[in-house]
């Protein structure tokens, strides 16, 4: 019979796709004495059981729902695992309401992004771009986000668009919407924060006076 705790690691492997084991630990047993090794216990048995599988090409193991549609060795994968990254720096920085990943919108062609969360009570939609896109590659991006702004599906205010990635993009044009980079939400918030003032300095030969 599954447990709550098991019930509550197989929501979060059908919403993430997949789950490393260390993930898991932090996010289902943060709170117990050894996270680790509680978490290798239940996912073998969850496994015996036939409520997950589990790739052993990784370290540490990732675990998939049982019903899948994921190749375990595609890249896939690996998108899947940074979009869960981002959802465990949420939850360090704190205040984050809903958290979405790959929401759908309407008719393939519209924007897809890879998450839709509420941080501050602010929404954004956040693209976790790993691989580098050409300029046109990123335009069209973007273009499909005005496209849904112009939708009406979304409820104003529209969400702000972030970019995650290594790479910064020269975003040119007006955008309906604020677009943001960074490499992480955690740079991202920093970024907001008030920067403080140089303080001059006077220097005479005798005496120095601080300006400000």
């Amino acid at each position: 019979m599954l447990t709550k705790r098991d019930k509550e690691v197989l929501k979060d492997l059908q919403r993430f796709r997949c789950m490393d084991r260390d993930s898991i630990a932090e996010l289902h047993f943060g709170g117990l004495k050894h996270p680790v090794h509680s978490a290798n216990n239940v996912m073998l048995r969850l496994m015996r059981d036939g409520e997950v599988t589990r790739s052993n090409i990784y370290t540490p193991f990732v675990y998939f729902p049982a019903e899948t549609q994921i190749k375990k060795n595609g890249q896939k994968v690996h998108h899947f695992l940074a979009i869960l990254d981002v959802y465990k720096e949420l939850r360090r920085l704190g205040d984050l309401g809903t958290f979405l990943v790959e929401p759908k919108y309407g008719k393939k062609g519209v924007a897809e992004p890879d998450i839709y969360c509420q941080y501050r009570r602010t929404g954004f939609f956040v693209e976790v771009q790993r691989t580098i896109y050409s300029e046109k590659q990123m335009r069209d991006k973007l273009d499909r986000y005005v496209d849904l702004y112009n939708s009406g599906i979304m409820a104003a205010p529209f969400p702000h668009v972030l970019i995650l990635a290594d790479h910064r993009y020269a975003i040119e044009g007006n955008y309906p919407f604020r677009i943001f980079q960074a490499n992480s939400f955690t740079e991202f918030v920093q970024s907001l924060k008030p920067q403080p003032q140089p303080v001059n300095q006077v220097v005479s030969s005798t005496v120095k006076i601080k300006i400000g």
